[in-house]
């Protein structure tokens, strides 16, 4: 019912996007420098008469303030895939992900069979403090039953978040007994690089999973630690990083050149022209690189990668990224939303602007995605991307394109290993978490580190069983014992991933699962 309520609203929201257009510059400008003319005053009088008929007139309810809002947010995509509107209920939680810390407790959680399952307890954080442990169950907060509610993520995230130092009284279970625990709210980082260590004797690895406002200091204190132990050369992972922002990009670009060499240029109406170039406090300059992208690599991940590819600084592995070369600016609203508005294109040292086309579709232009599956450029280069009049050079000569995405200098297709329909299952449900979460429950202290677990651990044709017959059990995932042998070796391979990323979060995930993953391998083997 509500798609079929918007589909019918579609035109009227067409129609009257250049009254909402009207509002929007009314709330950016002051009171006392308003001046609508008359024409303004009637197109706004026109909305407010149009809103005021749906909600007397209309077949169903009507969320008027729902429905001005979604028209904006239309408005802007007329304009461009990237401009938007974040309501001020959003608002405070893209300032968490961009600014990398929010009020809290500090654990992660899972919710399994309606329970809410702490998963990991950060270190020195409110609930390290407070006592809480990985394997804890939740189940009141400030007096409130959670358990057995079918509560969803976002309200535990809604009742656990709040502002530094003010109190949180839970009730967890653990070891089937109940114990009270008051935590006292602290400033929660949100880590950006979020993996970080040595692959052999030479080479380092690190993940970027964002890029926000602590991602170039974080990445700087991981690259410092990796030096120290004696690395040489660099494998840079940005895959499924969706960007951020950008001094970031160039920040950390600025740590593998020498002073003065041009890392970035941005374009637009009404801001000119910058250029951002390298500074002469790099420290890395030495150091030999390679940087992951794919199809999720996108805007500061996209600006990284052009400036290292365009000055032939590193090698890119992996897939064409997702093609994002327009800038935004935020501009807060007087009822506390925000308007995210293109200001500016961006272009690569040589040029380039990696915006891909929009059709002013914004569902066409996201389904690009999974068009790259079915055009098979997932598994070969598309040739199609490589067009004359979106021709560039490096200054080495390498010849690189603009139009859609950085294509990466080493192409390496999407592993499809073990591919099933028993696998693809498993992979859409939360099967693998709520597994190892179970497993480890009593081995959490059995293992010193993620090196040592990868070396003892195995996941035995026993354990293996046991996971199927649990999936069948408790996600009625249906078996298939032609589909489980066919797709063991990559089954067996995320079962002990997940179960590192259970005891380690996400550094003892990408510890283990390395091993395998044939484009860090690939990287890896360029390196040596």
């Amino acid at each position: 019912m509500e798609n079929n309520k918007r589909s019918y609203l579609i035109p009227i929201i067409v129609a009257f996007s250049m009254a909402i257009g009207l509002l929007v510059g009314s709330l950016l400008t002051p009171k006392q420098e308003l001046e609508l003319t008359a024409k303004g005053q009637a197109r706004y009088q026109k909305m407010e008469d149009v809103i005021r008929i749906l909600d007397k007139e209309y077949v169903d309810d009507v969320d008027s303030d729902d429905l001005f809002e979604k028209t904006i947010a239309d408005m802007l995509h007329c304009l461009d895939p990237h401009s938007n509107y974040i309501s001020a209920k959003d608002l405070q939680r893209v300032n968490e992900d961009i600014q990398g810390k929010f009020g809290g407790v500090g654990v992660r959680f899972f919710i399994i069979r309606d329970t809410v399952c702490i998963t990991n307890v950060l270190p020195n954080s409110p609930s390290m403090v407070a006592g809480l442990k990985a394997g804890d169950k939740i189940i009141k907060v400030d007096g409130k039953l959670i358990a057995g509610n079918k509560i969803k993520n976002s309200e535990v995230m809604g009742m656990l978040k709040g502002t530094a130092g003010k109190q949180v009284i839970l009730v967890v279970s653990r070891n089937g007994k109940k114990l009270n625990k008051t935590v006292i709210r602290g400033s929660i980082p949100v880590e950006s690089v979020i993996a970080s260590y040595m692959i052999d004797g030479s080479t380092g690895y690190i993940k970027v999973d964002r890029f926000s406002v602590t991602t170039a200091q974080e990445f700087s204190a991981a690259a410092y630690t990796l030096r120290l132990q004696g690395m040489k050369s660099l494998i840079l992972d940005l895959r499924n990083n969706g960007g951020g922002v950008l001094s970031c990009a160039t920040d950390i670009a600025d740590e593998f050149f020498h002073a003065n060499v041009p890392l970035l240029k941005t374009k637009g109406k009404n801001v000119g022209v910058e250029i951002y170039r390298s500074t002469a406090r790099g420290t890395l300059k030495d150091v030999k690189l390679a940087i992951l992208i794919n199809s999720n690599s996108a805007s500061a991940s996209e600006i990284l990668a052009g400036a290292i590819q365009d000055n032939d600084r590193g090698t890119i592995f992996g897939r064409r990224s997702f093609g994002k070369g327009l800038v935004q600016k935020d501009v807060k609203l007087r009822d506390g939303s925000n308007l995210r508005v293109t200001i500016a294109r961006y272009y690569t040292p040589s040029g380039r602007c990696i915006q891909k086309p929009y059709n002013g579709n914004i569902d066409d232009y996201y389904e690009d995605q999974m068009d790259r599956y079915d055009n098979g450029e997932m598994y070969e280069v598309d040739s199609s991307f490589f067009v004359d009049s979106l021709k560039f050079t490096t200054p080495k000569g390498k010849v690189v394109y603009g139009g859609g995405g950085i294509m990466p200098d080493v192409f390496v297709p999407i592993d499809s290993t073990g591919t099933s329909w028993y696998l693809t299952s498993l992979r859409m449900s939360p099967v693998f978490t709520t597994f190892a979460f179970d497993y480890v429950q009593n081995k959490r202290g059995k293992w010193a580190s993620p090196a040592q677990f990868y070396r003892m651990f195995t996941v035995t044709d026993s354990i293996l069983e046991r996971f199927v017959q649990f999936a069948n059990s408790e996600h009625k995932i249906a078996i298939s014992r032609e589909d489980i042998k066919h797709s063991k070796k990559v089954i067996k391979r995320m079962i002990k991933g997940e179960i590192a990323r259970q005891i380690w979060v996400e550094q003892g995930y990408y510890e283990v699962n390395n091993k395998k993953d044939h484009e860090v391998q690939k990287a890896l083997g360029f390196l040596k």
